[in-house]
């Protein structure tokens, strides 16, 4: 079955996805909905017979098997709901929601149309990842007991509304974290939390109302005994372009995923024993797309909503928690 998607926002991130979607061969860019007249442009080199259209309305009015939204987090849970409502599945760019009553509101939705739901929580596809997974399932490194996730940017968002706490719901730990607290929360199966207490940062102060974080810290609880600590930023004076890191220490070793040269694409996976390294996974590796690939795959077999947010509303809990609200 080749499904029909349309695209809901088709900026850098969202041609990447039509990219990879396309690829599968069981996807077609039916509808095409961006604001700039270069954006489109670029995303109907990748699907040149997409009908353009001006708003989500229009958009839905053609029925589409599935839309991708690529949009500003304000308006991520709005449109999912309005998606799934009227009964095309929904791939969004994260966040789902600002909060964890946005991202409930969407699950109620995508629930009750009984439509599938995928979100892009991309670092989970890395290979160096899925090797770590592996190797802390098989039990190779005992009992994990701590967890340390880092994601440092050297540069910050280039849109005004990201430093905007109403449109964005917080800046890097939102935007950054959210990623580091997925990762933490998917490798283990998504254990209970039984704590979590964030210090979110703006130039080392605590933020203005009107004020987004640059600099967040992170710790939290699970039930299966693994202590985690996450730490996010923009504009870091981190020496690289990007320090993105998830270490885990079990009774009997430890890994770590690690962005190699300062790479956002580049990554690599070791395994730990004394002062020893051994190398579990490397690149290149064509990662960035495999969600939303994922995605097509599931919708193109007639997949629904059973399934398809592992995680979802836990990872949206414990943002709310760190933030304090």
């Amino acid at each position: 079955m080749t499904v029909r998607l349309g695209f809901l926002g088709v900026g850098w991130i969202g041609r990447n996805r039509m990219e990879a979607m396309l690829a599968t061969g069981k996807a077609q860019g039916f509808a095409i909905c961006d604001p700039s007249h270069e954006m489109v442009a670029e995303a109907q080199n990748l699907a040149p017979d997409a009908k353009l259209v001006g708003s989500l309305d229009e958009l839905l009015a053609l029925e589409p098997d599935g839309v991708v939204i690529a949009t500003p987090s304000a308006l991520h849970s709005e449109q999912s709901i309005r998606v799934v409502e009227s009964g095309a599945a929904v791939f969004c760019q994260k966040p789902l929601g600002r909060n964890a009553t946005e991202v409930e509101a969407v699950l109620d939705a995508a629930r009750k149309a009984d439509r599938l739901l995928g979100v892009d929580l991309s670092y989970r596809h890395t290979a160096a990842m899925q090797a770590i997974r592996e190797l802390i399932r098989s039990g190779k490194l005992g009992q994990v007991f701590a967890a340390d996730l880092v994601f440092h940017n050297a540069y910050g968002p280039g849109n005004a509304w990201f430093y905007d706490p109403k449109l964005s719901g917080g800046g890097c730990l939102i935007d950054l974290g959210v990623h580091l607290v997925d990762l933490a929360l998917w490798l283990f199966d998504f254990p209970e939390v039984t704590s979590a207490r964030g210090r979110p940062l703006k130039q080392g102060r605590a933020p203005g109302t009107d004020e987004v974080e640059d600099f967040a810290l992170g710790e939290i609880e699970l039930s299966n005994g693994v202590s985690v600590r996450i730490a996010s930023s923009w504009n870091l004076s981190a020496g690289q372009d990007a320090d993105i890191r998830a270490t885990f220490y079990g009774t009997h070793g430890g890994a770590e995923m690690r962005n190699e040269n300062g790479s956002f694409f580049d990554f690599v996976a070791d395994r730990f024993s004394g002062r020893d390294r051994q190398r579990l996974a490397g690149y290149p590796d064509e990662w960035g797309g495999r969600a939303a690939a994922e995605w097509v795959e599931k919708l193109a077999s007639g997949a629904r909503f059973e399934g398809s947010t592992s995680g979802l509303l836990q990872t949206a809990q414990v943002l709310d928690s760190l933030y304090g609200r």
